[in-house]
């Protein structure tokens, strides 16, 4: 009987320079989303050729890093209780994961500009869902306003979290400010008027 062949695992040294150029991807991008080659494998300790044995171009890099950005959020999100009360929740969510989700942001527009949308929409699918499903169980609560759809209290709650990013690195916001401001911004906006 024979057995298909094993996929190869990449060499110790190998793995350290992919997790090397990867956490290199994420913070080049997150700080601009035009970064190069060139300069993610300068803050990576690698050369280009090293880079380019591992991801054989800028959108293969790309991609990894959404994916890489993607899932350090998830490890976070997963390990959040999001069915008690919907306001409480929503704000140990914030709390827990607002510059995962602002880096995650920001490598998303970097994605948007290289990658096809269906790639990009396949990749933040359960993220997105996670939110959307709090959003709605809320608003069928009472917690949180159903005059407004939820997909736009979605993207209110992204647009806040990228602005408190670009805040906290042009230095006109403390980091550890930026989680409380942000949940107490969206949770006002999220009230029912009157509330």
């Amino acid at each position: 009987m024979s057995h298909p062949p094993a996929k190869p695992t990449l060499r110790a040294d190998a793995q350290q320079n992919v997790t090397k150029i990867l956490d290199a991807a994420v913070a080049c991008l997150s700080r601009n989303a035009d970064a190069s080659v060139s300069e993610i494998a300068k803050t990576a300790g690698v050369g280009r050729v090293t880079l380019y044995g591992h991801f054989p171009s800028r959108q293969a890099l790309v991609d990894a890093a959404l994916t890489r950005a993607i899932a350090d959020g998830e490890h976070v999100l997963q390990a959040l209780d999001l069915t008690g009360d919907p306001r409480e929740a929503l704000d140990a969510l914030i709390k827990s994961s607002w510059l995962l989700v602002a880096q995650a942001t920001a490598v998303l527009e970097a994605a948007q500009a290289t990658l096809a949308p269906g790639r990009v929409q396949e990749l933040h699918a359960g993220p997105a869902q996670r939110v959307d499903d709090l959003i709605r169980r809320g608003q069928a609560d009472g917690a949180f306003r159903a005059d407004l759809p939820a997909n736009w209290l979605t993207s209110v709650l992204h647009h806040v979290i990228h602005g408190a990013a670009i805040d906290v690195a042009k230095g006109r916001l403390e980091s550890t400010d930026a989680a409380r401001f942000i949940s107490q911004t969206i949770l006002a906006a999220y009230s029912k008027a009157g509330a």
